[in-house]
């Protein structure tokens, strides 16, 4: 390391790049012709190309105590001598040219392959990667769907690690005040209803005063932001687990369900509703729905329709949560076969036509050919394998959750209703778990 003299107001100018000044000791001065330079004081030439105002020079591979590379201090030039200096051939020496890094042994010499493209340019390094993501995902993309019951004490649900039927006063409040927290402002809730209330025609539904109505006014009061989704369906509400009332003979009635729907849709926007949510699969339902809505006043109500529910088993651990499995037979009448996908489009242009606002499918669906606005729901049984995977620790389930949920929104998904939402949300922000 050297340092040069300062001389206070003295001003040199290059003499004779080939005279006796040794300038291989300098840091940061490279002669393209022999490596003499010799430095003159001239007060009365114009050509002041080197001010030595604490000259101070350090190359960046030298270290300052051993290990630690030093500090780089400037040399106190202006730009235009900076410039006149690497004109003259002083250029300012840079770290050199890593080497190429060595093969292993026995790795074989070939010819490089005449590609004009090589995709895995853009996939080098971390920046690279995260430049050209395509997909990304954050915490409002989600929507927390949240098990509510009427007791006081948050139970939990044997068949989904994690989740809870949370108390309607205190659990519900805490589990979405912990959600906006990490920035997931939208909720769905899912009611476990008492036995006691149910019956074949399902007219708890439609109770104003009932666990849904009320959960959504003490919500509201506590956090008027919220966004709040429901589901419209009867089975919560049925004495025969099914989304439809039934007939003696077994068959669930459409159009009188529809009925039923509308008026369970209007009280909950009533109680303050953000987003209303068919999930029955009855025929019709969207169309009387908004206009069931708009008669009452409730323009602003967004639908959200499950356009493509499948008769899916992956479903088994949601209804076990809500004690709505059917009391005999399935639900093969109503909701999709699990091998169609052109029937989802026939439900998807149907459901659009009538005025959905919003599009549901469950995420075993190829969403990508679907729609715009389109949510999707990550089904309770895809929750709870992850969850196993990683309790067994077969699978790493941080890991394997963002991935799926990324995934989902690569294939087109605006909304994802997760039960993944806040342990998601959480990792989105770095919080630990």
């Amino acid at each position: 390391m050297l340092m040069a003299s300062a001389i206070a107001n003295a001003q040199f100018t290059i003499i004779n790049p080939s005279s006796s000044f040794d300038s291989h000791g300098y840091i940061g001065l490279r002669p393209t012709q022999p490596s003499n330079l010799k430095l003159s004081s001239n007060r009365t030439t114009s050509t002041n190309l080197l001010r030595p105002l604490h000259l101070f020079a350090v190359r960046a591979s030298d270290s300052h105590n051993g290990n630690q590379a030093g500090p780089l201090h400037k040399l106190g030039l202006s730009d235009a001598e900076c410039e006149a200096a690497v004109v003259a051939g002083n250029v300012p020496e840079a770290p050199p040219v890593p080497p190429k890094p060595a093969s292993p042994v026995g790795t074989p010499v070939v010819p490089s392959l005449p590609l004009n493209r090589r995709p895995r340019r853009n996939r080098r390094t971390p920046a690279l990667r995260e430049a050209f993501q395509e997909t990304t995902i954050s915490p409002a993309n989600f929507v927390y769907p949240l098990f509510i019951h009427e007791g006081e004490e948050d139970t939990p649900i044997g068949a989904m690690p994690g989740c809870y039927r949370l108390g309607w006063r205190h659990g519900l409040v805490q589990e979405v005040a912990k959600a906006r927290d990490v920035g997931v402002n939208s909720v769905v809730l899912f009611p476990k209803i008492p036995d006691a209330l149910k019956s074949p025609t399902g007219n708890e539904a439609y109770n104003d005063n009932g666990l849904v109505p009320r959960s959504i006014r003490l919500l509201k009061d506590k956090f008027p932001d919220l966004v709040i989704y429901t589901d419209v369906a009867l089975d919560p509400y049925s004495s025969d687990g099914h989304d439809g009332i039934v007939r003696e003979d077994g068959v669930i009635m459409n159009d009188e369900t529809v009925h039923q729907l509308c008026k369970q849709a209007v009280s909950q926007a009533r109680a303050g509703a953000d987003v209303v949510s068919p999930s029955d699969m009855m025929d019709g339902r969207v169309g009387a729905m908004r206009a069931a809505l708009d008669a009452e006043g409730f323009h602003h109500v967004s639908i959200m329709s499950y356009t493509a529910k499948y008769a899916s088993s992956f479903y088994g651990p949601f209804r076990e949560a809500l004690d709505s499995n059917p009391r005999f037979g399935d639900k093969k009448t109503y909701q999709m076969n699990p091998a169609n996908y052109r029937e989802a489009l026939t439900e998807m242009r149907e459901d659009e036509s009538e005025g959905a606002d919003i599009l549901l499918v469950g995420s075993l669906i190829c969403v990508t050919y679907l729609s715009n606005n389109l949510y999707v729901l990550q089904v309770s049984g895809e929750y709870s394998m992850i969850k196993a995977g990683g309790a067994l620790k077969m699978i790493d389930e941080e890991k394997v959750m963002m991935e799926s949920l990324l995934c989902l929104r690569r294939a087109g998904a605006d909304i994802i209703l997760t039960y993944f939402a806040l342990q998601a949300a959480r990792s989105l922000c770095g919080e630990k778990r």
